[in-house]
């Protein structure tokens, strides 16, 4: 919650840089807090110096929406507490103390008063050690990462992706790499913020390992399976709408052009550049890297062994640890699961009811498509233009649509939910419909017209409506089924289909519908990590 609100101070103020104090103190309590909660390498190795943070709130202009992040840096993080009290006495500068710091009953407040008992200055030294060597494992496994998802995956506009296991080469990437690899594929095409860990993660191990893929697994809000036609030389990743997932749909103004935008400035693009060379050139390959194969528990003997912990540091470091460690009441991971879920707003796709959607807003669904919709009163002969190619005679002159009493309706606002087994059913129905004007009553049937509310512009508009359906269906072979499940769909108050975006149907040409694959947290965002 902290953070979301300095997010949206730096959106309304154009702030693409974001300055933090936290310190070298804060570094080594978090690196005991994580140890005795049995974190891995990438945990301990704790806060870096510079990452970028994808804010949950979007900004658009011209109706495309934007989501640049914020970049946090922390310039402290060499200083100890002392040397900032140092620094602000030196200037007579004042500060403010939290009394809440000095409460025993968080667990950051107790690690920092044992922290106090045995902080020597070799302890401090050797304790930095460790983490800075975390940190070199954390930033050559982020590498690792970035050309696996250069190279290994394709995602597609419809929202769902392709793994090709022979670029991969599962067998030849460090498990430690290929985790977090599969952890921030699966992120983002559920849009869950959660890292995969645990039995989940060592499930996905066993799964995209197995050569040729020949079956499927739903995992972390995600279903994998075999991608058709690859004979299990790929995988397909694409959302499951029988997990929790980000259930809201979540409207918002589009900004015009003369609105402010939050953009990303130029200089702050180079310093990401900066900061990701930085971060390449300390870790230069693998025998830069001490952690790469080493469990969570054995951190310390491997450190100790390598001589960066002293035998006097190895057995303060533990003592700390099984401290809190007894004091750490854990969770069951259906509590856990079940806590999470109602904090963050978590349900079930197949329980989703969205809010109404006005036309001429805006509104990401499932945190993945943005969404526009309006309507036109007047249509030219370019609606039609591709109706047209299929001989059908539609008129190329100019023409009101009078859609008050079809389907769309003048005063009519949008629900959005996703794709189900009866959209395909009713689109390969519709599609079959007899197209002469003396027969529309499988039509009207299907769109709940009635008898003296077919005009013929109204014919017309069914017609379009029945040729739309047909070349949607044409779209919809190419998505694979287990894909389909995830695509936006707009209906009206009565649940009627209005349009499938993704794939081109709409009811009527007045509609100007628009569903862009634009997920709130881009891949292997969330919170990228530059050292």
């Amino acid at each position: 919650m902290r953070y979301q609100a300095f997010q949206k101070v730096c959106a309304q103020h154009q702030i693409g840089v974001l300055l933090i104090a936290h310190h070298a103190d804060d570094q080594a309590e978090l690196f005991i807090l994580r140890l005795s909660r049995n974190s891995g390498v990438i945990g301990l190795a704790g806060m870096p110096f510079i990452s970028q943070v994808f804010s949950t709130h979007t900004y658009s202009l011209g109706g495309v929406s934007n989501n640049h992040g914020v970049l946090l840096v922390r310039p402290l993080m060499n200083f100890s507490k002392q040397d900032m009290y140092k620094i602000c006495l030196g200037g007579n500068q004042d500060w403010v103390e939290d009394p809440t710091n000095k409460s025993l009953l968080f667990a950051r407040n107790r690690i920092r008063m044992s922290l106090r008992d045995v902080s020597s200055s070799i302890f401090k030294s050797e304790l930095q050690a460790v983490i800075l060597a975390c940190r070199r494992t954390r930033s050559f496994i982020d590498q690792v990462c970035c050309k696996l998802i250069n190279q290994a995956i394709v995602v597609k506009d419809q929202g769902y992706a392709i793994i090709d296991l022979e670029i991969l080469s599962p067998s030849k990437v460090e498990d430690i790499c290929l985790s977090k690899f599969l952890s921030l594929v699966l992120q983002f095409i559920s849009q869950r913020y959660r890292p995969v860990r645990g039995s989940t993660s060592k499930l996905l191990l066993d799964y995209i390992r197995t050569f040729p893929c020949k079956n499927s697994l739903t995992a972390a809000g995600c279903y994998l399976c075999p991608a058709p036609g690859s004979k299990g030389t790929k995988t397909l990743v694409c959302c499951s709408v029988d997990c929790p997932l980000p259930s809201k749909m979540e409207p918002f103004h589009a900004c015009t052009f003369g609105e402010q935008e939050h953009h990303i400035p130029s200089e702050l693009e180079q310093i990401i550049v900066d900061a990701k060379s930085y971060s390449d050139h300390l870790v230069l390959d693998e025998s830069d890297v001490h952690f790469l194969n080493v469990t969570s528990e054995s951190v310390l003997t491997e450190a100790k062994r390598l001589g960066i912990l002293s035998e006097s540091t190895y057995r303060n470091i533990l003592l700390l640890q099984r401290e809190e460690t007894k004091r750490f009441k854990s969770k069951t991971e259906t509590e856990l699961s079940s806590d999470l879920e109602s904090k963050h707003g978590f349900q079930s796709v197949n329980m989703l009811r969205s809010e109404p959607l006005q036309p001429g807003h805006a509104c990401y669904f499932m945190s993945r498509f943005f969404i526009t919709w309006k309507l036109n009163e007047e249509i030219g002969s370019s609606a039609f233009s591709e109706e047209a190619n299929c001989d059908l005679n539609l008129g190329l002159e100019n023409w009101q649509c009078h859609c008050r009493s079809c389907v769309v309706g003048h005063d009519v606002v949008a629900e959005v939910r996703h794709m189900i087994e009866s959209d395909w059913l009713y689109l390969a129905k519709f599609s079959k419909c007899l197209s002469n004007s003396g027969k529309f009553q499988q039509q009207r049937d299907l769109l709940d017209y009635r008898a003296d509310q077919i005009p013929e512009k109204i014919n017309r508009c069914l017609d379009y409506a029945r040729l739309s359906a047909q070349r949607a269906l044409l779209s919809l072979k190419s998505i694979p089924a287990a894909a389909r499940g995830g695509l936006p769909v707009l209906v009206n108050h009565k649940g009627l289909l209005i349009s499938i975006p993704s794939i081109g149907f709409k009811v009527c040409p007045c509609l100007v519908v628009s569903a862009e694959f634009k997920p709130r947290v881009p891949l292997g965002g969330g919170h990228s990590s530059f050292i």
